[in-house]
């Protein structure tokens, strides 16, 4: 029913009401006169009242079995899935053409596409493996290059009911980006220009298709720099959506400790700012903490405000070998526990280091096959010397060894580039290992105390299962990746020791996801990590910001009561 006839009978009722009571005062007077023109006169009174009353009654029945008070059916605050009672309803083929027709004529011809290629990138990736059905391709790219294009693109999606995917970096692995209900994608990777720099304030004002190392490239001549470091390619967009971080994480925080505000596009092209540029507010709901990590299923980030950092004085890069993960381990905690700022601390594992060594990972480097922690120092250089000591006082204590201080850069930059390469160093080693190998990359995390428990059951049960891995890590955050390889034919092994995994993380108080998201891979963990009625209570957060469930539908949570996806 809509606003207007609801206000009018709640009008009408009101009216009747005051008119009655009133009424029944000129009928007592009218009467107790017993005239008998005023008899008649009030009869017909009682008449009229007595229509206008049974419609009013009639229109109040109406409205309030649609819309029953609250205080006899009080709404419920979350919203199962049992609640939702059909499927999604979208525009029919014959509208999106029209509606991709309207945009077309909007935008530039260079800024929308239908080429196969196009709709594959945007639907796909190689480091992806829960994969697009044939008939899961957007209907149509388009590459907005501001926030009114947005706008005008997201306001034709919603007015004809087409659903709506963003896209930036395209380098997430969990399905994020895949168009379960086809669509428009919306690909801001044009809108890459850094608007705002604020030396004095240390935050920079961002476009969602900026990469993180061209920001840092772009600071890097301010002595600044942007904490979080993903994996190459990501983009500030992405970044936001799924909440990442990076080796960085243990001194500088994750995405949602590095956001001050956004600039958001909304379901129905309404654009909001969840805050001003202070370090600290107060006022009101914390917008943009609900929008980190919503994975596009809240609104089109096109705009943000991130903290910097400033460049350490000076940094070093430290690694040391450990016969056992549980000495790794201990070593951090100890570490932590003497209030050490480290700027970062990584751990590679044995079978990471033997694919090093076999592999040769750097020019000129021999790695050993042991466990490896990886520390960058920084600081002034009594900081940073008073570190060096501790750090290798506790490393030996906990039976460290080979331990190897970098201050050259090109020798800094030579370890730590081994560490951002590990991911395609191990699937080069996995294709040697075994013919057509496939690799599947996941994370979870969990408290540091329990990290060395579960690489080492999450190593036994993937190798006692046939199959081979890597095990890297943020260390310092417990956060652990895990590259599952597999020949082809054993696809069904490796999803059931990734999902043994992911379980094992929630066993020991841990997450399904340190920092690559939820996507479509790891909906039904959501549920066993957070239970049912947190995952319904954002649900019911979905619907208030997107009713008609336009935006990235299916991802992170189910929306539909009969959804039958079958992934490859």
């Amino acid at each position: 029913m809509k606003s207007t006839a609801r206000d009018f009978l709640i009008s009408s009722s009101m009216f009747i009401r005051h008119f009655g009571i009133n009424c029944r005062g000129v009928f007592k007077r009218q009467f107790s006169q017993r005239a008998p023109g005023n008899v008649s006169w009030a009869l017909g009174m009682a008449a009229c009242v007595g229509v206008v009353g049974i419609a009013s009654s009639y229109g109040t029945y109406q409205y309030f079995r649609s819309y029953p008070p609250m205080d006899v059916f009080p709404p419920k605050a979350t919203t199962p899935l049992s609640d939702l009672s059909q499927s999604p309803v979208y525009a029919a083929e014959s509208t999106v053409q029209a509606a991709v027709k309207e945009i077309c004529q909007l935008l530039r011809p260079d800024q929308t596409s239908v080429s196969d290629g196009e709709l594959a990138l945007h639907s796909d990736n190689s480091s992806n493996f829960h994969k697009p059905t044939e008939d899961e391709r957007p209907d149509l790219v388009v590459y907005p290059e501001s926030v009114d294009e947005v706008v005008s693109v997201v306001k034709i999606c919603s007015k004809y009911r087409i659903p709506m995917v963003p896209y930036s970096g395209g380098t997430s692995i969990e399905g994020h980006f895949i168009p379960t209900r086809r669509g428009i994608c919306i690909d801001v990777g044009r809108m890459n220009r850094v608007l705002e720099l604020h030396e004095e304030d240390l935050d920079v004002v961002v476009q969602p298709g900026v990469g993180w190392q061209d920001l840092n490239a772009y600071l890097d001549e301010y002595g600044l720099m942007f904490g979080p470091d993903p994996g190459p390619g990501a983009c500030i967009g992405g970044m936001v959506a799924t909440n990442c971080s990076g080796t960085r994480a243990t001194r500088y925080g994750t995405m949602k400790d590095n956001v001050i505000g956004l600039k958001v596009v909304l379901s129905d092209g309404t654009v909001i700012k969840t805050k001003n540029r202070p370090r600290k507010s107060s006022a009101g709901y914390n917008l943009t903490g609900l929008f980190v990590g919503s994975e596009g299923t809240l609104g089109i980030i096109v705009e943000a405000t991130l903290k910097l950092a400033v460049q350490p004085e000076n940094e070093v890069v430290a690694i040391v070998n450990f016969d056992k993960l549980s000495e790794a381990a201990q070593t951090v905690t100890e570490l932590f526990r003497r209030g050490l700022a480290l700027n970062a601390v990584e751990l590679m594992d044995d079978r990471q280091m033997r694919c090093f060594a076999e592999m040769g990972a750097s020019e000129g480097r021999k790695w050993s096959d042991k466990n490896l922690l990886l520390f960058k120092l920084g600081g002034s250089k009594n900081t940073m010397n008073d570190q060096i000591k501790i750090v290798r006082q506790i490393c030996q204590k906990n039976g460290g060894f080979n331990m190897e201080v970098a201050a050259d850069q090109e020798e800094k930059d030579e370890i730590w580039r081994a560490r951002k390469v590990q991911l395609w160093t191990s699937i080069d080693w996995a294709q040697k290992m075994i013919p057509n190998a496939q690799a599947w990359p996941t994370d979870v995390a969990v408290p540091i105390s329990k990290l060395p428990a579960v690489i080492t059951e999450t190593v036994n049960d993937i190798e006692s299962n046939g199959l081979l891995t890597t095990v890297v890590g943020h260390v310092g955050d417990g956060n652990i990746h895990a590259l599952v390889i597999f020949p082809p034919e054993k696809r069904a092994v490796a999803e059931k020791v990734v999902h043994n995994m992911v379980k094992r993380a929630i066993e020991n108080e841990g997450t399904v996801s340190g920092e690559h998201g939820v996507g479509i891979g790891k909906r039904e963990f959501l549920e066993q990590e957070l239970g049912l009625e947190a995952v319904n209570t954002m649900r019911r957060l979905k619907l208030a910001l997107d009713p008609h469930l336009l935006l990235n539908p299916d991802k992170i949570f189910q929306i539909d009561p009969h959804e039958m996806r079958i992934e490859k």
